[in-house]
């Protein structure tokens, strides 16, 4: 049963988002430094935005992993009926592109070229009545330069509530039962229950510094140094939770899924068949980690979570825009992905 919450829910600990001092520097010196999020109001607590059910929208990339968060939680929560999504290319705007490059791009016509055909999870901008072509727009009418994603949207004011995807995450939990969801107090996940949310923000803490963030340390940043490192502390935490679900527990805090489990699952998900190639992380696979090997096909096996992502707009997004476009076709062995997540009996032992 979902435990109850505050308002708007205990927010994320701001202190887990990357320090951005001397952040330009640091990135003129080859590192990838993440930026912060500006829009960080909270349904419930902020009384513009008030939970109800099918007020909100979420713009959404299914190739990014902070975006996977979110259409987790959406369908864990049981709110796909009372949240509408936009959902946009896994590549952005080119060079040729009149408003620039680098820019998300709602193109549901545009076709992929790893698969030849556009790609039917794609959308137009629905939510705001003026089927917008570029995310950034919805900065631009809010006067802001940002432009990333995920976002949830207010439709009736036709305002942004927030564009943190922790943040969006703890509310949705917190707020699922106001915001229309379909399961009852009693079927739905409490993602993050007061019992375990010590031993939460612990993880969280590890698994954004050592996986989430520390993947892209290793795949973007152009100076060895800071790749090795993040290479290093990258595979430590892998080992770190590796030994935790050897513990004999099905997930990371104990016997249900939790927030946790959430933030480490679109990392992973991605490890074998994009990470290990594109983010330089070819230490070992998934699969060579037996527990979580078996905790990845556990979690892609819960309702929901298929759908929520798209290895295919993963591979499009990620190897698409690498410097000549070419997209690698495996791994095939032993088994294809996404697959191969249906079978927990491939872990190496």
């Amino acid at each position: 049963m979902a435990s109850q919450h505050d308002a708007g829910g205990k927010q994320p600990d701001q202190s887990l988002e990357e320090s951005q001092q001397d952040a330009s520097i640091r990135r003129a010196q080859g590192e990838f430094v993440r930026g912060v999020s500006g829009f960080r109001a909270v349904l419930g607590k902020d009384p513009d935005f008030p939970p109800e059910p099918g007020r909100y929208h979420l713009f959404v990339a299914l190739n990014c992993p902070w975006c996977h968060r979110v259409t987790l939680a959406r369908a864990i929560l049981g709110l796909e009926k009372s949240i509408t999504m936009d959902v946009a290319f896994p590549n952005r705007t080119d060079e040729v592109d009149p408003q620039g490059p680098n820019l998300w791009q709602f193109a549901p016509d545009r076709i992929a070229s790893l698969t030849g055909a556009p790609l039917p999870e794609c959308t137009w901008e629905t939510a705001t009545g003026q089927n917008l072509r570029l995310v950034r727009d919805l900065y631009l009418a809010e006067g802001s330069e940002e432009k990333s994603v995920p976002i949830l949207f207010d439709k009736q004011s036709r305002r942004i509530v927030t564009n943190e995807s922790a943040e969006i995450v703890r509310m949705l939990n917190a707020q699922a039962g106001a915001l229309g969801s379909v399961l009852s107090d009693d079927e739905r996940p409490d993602l993050y229950p007061d019992a375990r949310a010590e031993e939460i923000d612990r993880l969280n803490e590890k698994i954004y510094t050592g996986i989430n963030n520390g993947a892209y340390k290793a795949g973007f940043s152009s100076d060895q140094g800071v790749y090795e490192a993040a290479f290093q502390t990258y595979f430590d935490t892998l080992n770190e939770l590796e030994n935790c679900l050897s513990q004999g527990h099905p997930y990371l805090t104990g016997d249900r899924f939790t927030e946790a489990d959430l933030r480490l699952f679109p990392t992973l998900y991605r490890h074998d068949p994009v990470y290990y190639i594109r983010m330089k992380l070819n230490g070992a696979r998934i699969l060579d980690y037996p527990h979580l090997w078996r905790w990845l096909c556990r979690v892609h096996a819960l309702p929901g979570v298929a759908a929520s992502g798209s290895l295919i707009h993963c591979k499009q997004g990620y190897f698409g825009r690498s410097w000549n476009g070419t997209i690698p076709i495996g791994p095939v062995h032993p088994m294809t992905y996404p697959e191969a997540y249906g079978h927990p009996e491939l872990a190496s032992s």
